[in-house]
């Protein structure tokens, strides 16, 4: 046989494999236990679950399934950091599968995917800086119901706004904005610090952790910043990590924890210093369904302890 035909057929049979698994990968559910020392000397552990970018369609039932088993784990405080929607019909679905984790405490942002539609797109295009530059948005979704559906269970709406809850003995204050990458957010002015009981720590909320949006909140105080958009760059190279993180955050902070500084603001540690939160990022738990893989990044949600140092 001549070798031309050869190394192309192995080129092939590796490129299906790596489809085959890259499609299994992306059923492959896993949650992540992360502790975070960010709380006071002196205030109880606070168990939180981040769930972002479910992207759910009514026919995903295994992956509405093990959401909704979630609630096992009894979370004192649940942050949806959005892109829930993939189809008209799935807020019924997306309500289903959070199940009885809406009776826990909650709060929640929305995404680009919250307002519209996915669209079938050139894959190469989110290869590109910041996904080839904003979302290509297809129908709109019944982002009122979704919202409806989560106030009505008593969840608190952080979009472009601030709140406070007493959760599990612990006083969290938080600060939202609606999606950075359709260029929707706007911080929220803040209150009379003076009119406040003070919060033992500040939680910032954003769907796409874009620069602008972590600098605005960490010059402010904010001790933990949470967010999703990126998939984890949902196709990886082991031992290289994400490949794009769909914005402007740097690669090596696509997933999981890690801190974000920012010279921005006043100095708190001294001449020089720049103020620092604690940065989590949510791989998520979905994909469009016009591109239902995932490579060396599994789908997820993550159950963080917040603890004292």
């Amino acid at each position: 046989m001549h070798p031309v035909p050869r190394a192309l057929a192995a080129i092939v049979a590796s490129a299906a494999a790596g489809l085959g698994y890259a499609t299994l990968e992306a059923q492959a559910f896993t949650l992540r236990r992360f502790t975070l020392p960010v709380l006071p000397a002196g205030t109880p552990s606070l168990r939180v679950l981040h769930v972002s970018d479910l992207h759910l369609v009514p026919r995903q039932r295994r992956k509405a399934a093990w959401l909704r088993g979630l609630a096992r784990l009894e979370p004192d405080l649940v942050v949806s950091t959005g892109d829930n929607l993939a189809a008209t019909d799935a807020v019924p679905a997306v309500l289903e599968a959070y199940g009885d984790l809406l009776r826990r405490p909650g709060v929640f942002v929305l995404g680009s995917n919250d307002y519209w539609g996915p669209r079938p797109k050139n894959p190469a295009r989110y290869l590109l800086p910041q996904g080839g530059g904003g979302p290509i948005v297809g129908v709109r979704l019944p982002t009122q119901e979704l919202v409806a559906g989560f106030r009505e269970a008593g969840w608190r709406d952080l979009t472009n706004r601030r709140d406070m809850l007493d959760v599990a003995g612990v006083r969290l204050a938080f600060v939202g904005v609606d999606d950075p990458h359709m260029g929707w957010d706007h911080h929220p002015a803040q209150g009379d610090p003076a009119a406040d009981v003070p919060a033992d720590v500040t939680i910032g909320v954003t769907h796409a952790p874009y620069r602008r949006v972590l600098d605005a909140m960490t010059s402010e105080g904010v001790g933990l910043l949470l967010a999703g958009h990126t998939h984890g760059g949902q196709l990886c190279l082991p031992g290289a990590g994400a490949l794009v993180t769909n914005c402007d955050l740097p690669r090596r902070q696509a997933r999981g924890v890690s801190v974000w500084r920012t010279g921005a603001g006043p100095d708190v540690d001294g001449p020089g210093f720049p103020r620092s939160a604690v940065l989590h990022v949510s791989a998520g738990l979905g994909t469009s369904p016009y591109t239902p893989v995932r490579f060396a990044c599994r789908p997820e949600a993550s159950l963080l302890t917040l603890t004292a140092p």
